[in-house]
Order: structure tokens, then sequence, then C-alpha cells
């Protein structure tokens, strides 16, 4: 495997690879990146890693513009140091042996020149690449796809010692993923439910919810399944989120019926709801009625005012003439415009409500003209960014708009959350989604005094802090925590170290607040890794600090899942079978050429269904079971 990039999530996908699959990795950065301190995947294999890392780099430090470092089987990844991803860069990483390649740089051109280049260097190859543009990705595949079964029909026999005669062995696919679409869903969904998570792919949503420990002579409902047992110390101060190595008191994954059962005092997360046409939409706060988008409230109160002092004066003419109700109306109406005649000679009290109808006319006057100039002002402004309207609450104040924040505040917005977005930068790639969505903005540095305040915090219903910037999303959360403790509050934050004691800090000093700090590359890793390994990732679902996969697998040749019931694949504490998808093997092609449609997914499986080698199954598993049940496969075949 050769992962290619020049930030956080390279060096994680590269640790994932190695530390989980049992992958042989080589690593190519930019000179600047090499020494850099890797992710952990588990803390003591992590260090192990970045020592010998780091005494590689060191060894090889003399190799002029390019160092090497590895390259037998015993050093846990071979880095390549590269300022450009050339094709010379490319070939001296392996990639004409290589079985994929992760383009995961932060800049869209580069990926794609470099995808480029490694079809043509090695039309088998399976690419991984990390773009942000999700409709230049599509065609982007498309070509790259397209480019790999022309070059293996023109050359049938080409490589045929690697794959055994039988073209179809490799699978030489192209997968475009972004960073941000996956891990939009987990930080939007941790906002604003707290304890919810959401995976959505091609119309297909996963809801998964945690639920508290059941009561003394309570059964716990285990919803559509149980996905996860939660840890020990989850409502405790002092405890760990469920860290890797937390041993008994973390959170366990996938457990069997047995176990669920013999858990006492600890919460479960239970997938709750699925749907196919994507997330429920609250109707309720955050979306204005266009009529409201035009007039203020003040406004809207006048106009019912004026219609209330209409009606009164249509019935006391009513009253005192003895017309018909629509016949005392319309005189009141023509009094109200002044286009009536006087009331000379008729009865007093005719005469005192038609001077009250020219009087409630006057009133109507101003209301008109205002109304007229706030709709022309809407209108102009319509263009401008939008400020926190007076009395707003029960809103999520996103700070950050860049790449990440964008995708978030697109799926809040999905999701109906009235959103309050805090940006220092007025060219921030977000500032025109918020401005067409017409989401209020509030331009200024979180740091400085009054800018939360600006934000309506104190009657904020979360804060998600998304910046790139660890200590300014601490110092934000610190700083509204001052001023409301009770806040929900999510952080972004990249070292591990420092967001385990964050959190265990702000959760003492705050037990009653819900606090979670989430990492991007740790949500996006696991799905990029999969990727590479051949199979589509649907998403990933944080539980406390570990992730938990969802991934669309095919039956066959998975000795684990061909031949067997439902029941008998489940292994706990790895894999479970969740759905079947009942599309045929041809109408799944045609769909991938057409373009997405959606799969068709049964969910109510019996656990005596038996599963047949062109079945296709969706299923949850942890990443070292998924790293089980993917990583026997290529080894068979190379075997073969």
């Amino acid at each position: 495997m050769v992962v290619a990039g020049d930030d956080a999530l390279a060096h994680r996908l590269a640790a994932e690879l190695r530390g989980v699959y049992g992958e042989r990795v080589t690593l190519v950065v930019p000179p600047a990146q090499g020494g850099v301190r890797p992710p952990v995947v588990g803390r003591a294999r992590a260090t192990a890693l970045f020592d010998r890392v780091s005494a590689a780099v060191n060894r090889a430090s003399g190799n002029g513009g390019g160092g090497v470092t590895g390259g037998d089987d015993e050093a846990p990844e071979r880095v390549v140091e590269a300022a450009e991803l050339t094709e010379g860069a490319l070939a001296y990483a392996g990639v004409e042996r290589a079985a994929a390649l992760a383009l995961v740089y932060d800049d869209d051109e580069t990926n794609i020149r470099a995808a480029l280049t490694a079809r043509r260097l090695n039309p088998r190859i399976r690419l991984v690449l990390r773009l942000y543009n999700r409709r230049l990705g599509q065609h982007i595949e498309a070509l790259l796809d397209q480019a790999s079964a022309l070059a293996a029909g023109a050359a049938p026999g080409a490589d045929g010692s690697r794959a055994g005669g039988n073209a179809e062995v490799y699978d030489a696919s192209t997968t475009v993923l972004s960073d941000a679409d996956t891990a939009a869903p987990a930080l939007a969904a941790t906002a604003v439910a707290g304890t919810s998570k959401v995976v959505q792919t091609d119309g297909l949503m996963l809801r998964a919810v945690e639920r508290p420990p059941p009561g003394p002579g309570e059964v716990a409902d285990p919803g559509l399944c149980t996905l996860a047992l939660l840890s020990a110390t989850t409502n405790d101060p002092a405890g760990a989120d469920g860290s890797e190595g937390s041993g008994a008191q973390g959170p366990q994954l996938l457990p069997d019926e047995r176990e669920v059962a013999a858990a006492t005092g600890r919460g479960i997360v239970v997938l709750e709801n699925v749907s196919y046409s994507g997330p429920q939409l609250n109707p309720g706060r955050g979306v204005v009625p266009w009529f409201g988008s035009l007039l203020s409230r003040r406004l809207r109160w006048s106009f019912a005012g004026l219609v209330a002092c209409v009606v009164g004066l249509a019935v006391a003419s009513m009253l005192v003439t003895g017309e018909q109700p629509l016949q005392a109306t319309y005189l009141t109406l023509l009094d109200l415009f002044a286009i009536n005649d006087p009331a000379i000679g008729q009865p007093l009290g005719r005469q005192v409500l038609q001077l009250c109808s020219g009087l409630v006319g006057l009133l109507l006057l101003p209301v008109l003209l205002a109304a007229v100039l706030e709709a022309l002002g809407t209108f102009r402004s319509g263009t401008a960014l939008r400020k926190p309207p007076r009395g707003l609450s029960g809103h999520v104040v996103l700070l950050g708009v860049g790449k990440i924040g964008t995708r978030v505040l697109a799926r809040l917005r999905e999701l109906r959350i009235p959103v309050v977005c805090v940006e220092a930068d007025p060219e921030a790639r977000g500032l025109a989604l918020a401005r067409s969505l017409r989401v209020p903005v509030v331009l200024g540095d979180v740091t400085q005094e009054g800018v939360l305040e600006a934000a309506k915090i104190h009657r904020a219903h979360a804060l998600l802090a998304l910046t790139s910037a660890d200590t300014m999303n601490l110092e934000a959360v610190l700083s509204a925590r001052t001023l409301r403790p009770d806040l929900r509050v999510v952080l972004r934050l990249y070292d591990d170290d420092f967001a385990t004691a964050v959190y265990r800090t702000l959760r003492a000093a705050h037990p009653g607040a819900l606090t979670r700090s989430r990492s991007v590359s740790h949500l996006a890793a696991p799905a990029f890794a999969g990727a590479m390994l051949g199979r589509q990732i649907l998403g990933a679902i944080p539980v406390e600090r570990r992730v938990l996969l969802f991934a669309a697998v095919d039956v066959g040749g998975h000795p684990q899942l061909e031949g067997r019931t439902v029941g008998e694949a489940f292994r706990a504490g790895a894999w479970r079978v969740l759905a079947l998808d009942t599309a045929t093997p041809e109408e799944r092609r045609a769909a991938q050429e057409s373009g997405p449609s959606g799969p068709r997914l049964v969910w109510d499986l019996p656990s005596t269904h038996v599963l047949r080698p062109e079945d296709r199954v969706v299923l949850a598993a942890t990443r070292r079971g998924l790293a089980e049940l993917l990583g026997r496969r290529p080894r068979q075949r190379a075997g073969a």
C-alpha cells in the first residue's frame, strides 16, 4: 500500500493500514513532514512505530533530495520524502508494484494529477482519492475506471504473473472520498442530539442512539440491533472516554445477546431508525415562513392589530346600523380608505364609527409604507450576511466554516436546525453557502470579547468548534462555558493525548454538560483504509473514542459469510450482518454505469437466512473485524 499526503490524514491512514490491517505501507510526504509524529492507533503500538520511523529517518537524512527509510520487512513503514508527487517520485515509491494508492493531499489538483500518472504507470492499481469537489470527483472516478478497463482490454496478458492469468482477480477500481463528508454526519449529530450518530450515503441513513442503562427489573430495548455497550465509566467524571486499551471499562462493540443481558449499569448503542430517503426533517424551529422573511415581527403584529380593529369596527357597524355582515364590512372598508360619503344626517353612532375608521386608515398608511421599505431592504440585502435575529434560541453555534465546517453547516441545514456561524476570515469558503442558506454569520475572532455574545451563545443549544487550531477551539469552549456552564460542546482536536486530557478536565469541571472531542482524521482514516482494500465503506459511527464501520461487502470469496446463515455469520466484537442488498449483480453494474440510485436493502433478515455467494450485504464491523474479514482474501489470491 502506498499513501501520499501532506497532513494528519496521511500519517493516520498509514498507521491504520499498518497497525490494524497488517499491510506493508510506503508513506510519501513532503520533506518537512518526514519526522512528524504519526497519529496513534493503539498507544503502545504507535509509540514503537514512531520510534522506529524516527530512527529510520535519521539514518536516511543524508540522502540528498529525497530520503527513504525502511524498505525491509521489519520496518513498520517505508517513508519517501518528495517535494512534488512527480512520475519519478511515484515510481520510486513502488506504485508500479503496489496493490493500492491513496492520494490524500489537501489540494484536489495535486491528487488528480498524481492519480492520472499512477493509472498510467500501473493500470491495475486500486486508487483512493481525497477530493473536496464531489461533482468533479464523480467524473474523475469514471474517467480513471474507464482508463483501467481499456488498459486491461488492450493487454489481457499483462502482469499475468501477478494475477495468475485472471484479469478480474485484482480490483483496479477508483474510489473518491472526502474526509469532510465522512466526518460531517458524526460532528453534526453529536452537536444536535449529543448521543445520536448518523451515517448517510446514497439515500441510506443509519441512526445509532445511545440509551441509558435499564433500571432494576427493566429489559433494555435492543431496537433493530445492539451495536455497542458503553463504558462503565461513561457517567464518571474521572473516567476515560472509551479510549483503546481501557480494558473492561472501555466500550464493547457488537456484543452478543448474552453479553447484553449480563451488562448492568452500562448504556447501550442501538440502531434505532433506518430511512432510504434522507434524514427526517424537523418542521419546527429554524424554518421561517416566506412572509415572515420579508416582514419583521413588529410589522406582523401591527398588521394583526389593524385587522382586529377592522373586524371590531365591522361588528360595531353591523350592530349600530343593522346591516348584513358583508354590507357592514364593505362600508367599514370604504370608511377606512376614505372613499365613502360623509355620514351627514345619519345617526350619531354611524358618524362615530366613520371617524374611528378614518383614524385606523391613517394608521394603516405608515404601516404599509414601512412594510414596503422593509421588503425592499430585505431583497436588497439578500446577498449580504445576515446577523443573528433577536430572540434566537435553541440554535447551534458553528465556529469555523472552512472545509469541514461547510459540510457540517450543510448537514445541519438539511436537518433544519437553526445555526449561527462564527468566522474570522471574511473570505472563508463556507460564507457563500451561509449566504445562500440565509444563515446568520458573526464575523470576528472568537478570542475577542463580545463575539460569542453576538452569536447568542447564552441561549444556544450547542457549540461546534471546528477550526483547524486546537488552542482556538479550546479557548472558544472555555469562554462559552464561562457564559453558560451547561452548554453542550463538541471540539475538533487533532492530538489524541491533548483531546483525552481536555475531555477529562472539562467533564470533571462540568459534569452536567455534554463534552465531546472529535478528530476528523480519526473519523475519516477507517473509511479510506477500507476503500484501499477494495470495499465500499458507507460510513463510520464513533462510539466514545472508538469507531464502528458500516461497509457493503460481497459475500462471495469470504468463507466467514458464504454459505452461512445470518446468525452463524455474526461474530461478537468483530462484525454483524445488518441488511441484504436485493439488487442483482447486473442491476448493480448498470447502476454504477448510469449513476448511483440508492441501494435496495432488506433490514429484517431472519437469523436463519442463508447467505449466497452472489449476495451483497451491509454489515457493521470493528476496525479489527473488518481487517480480518478483508485481509484474508488478498493473501489467498497472492498464494494462488
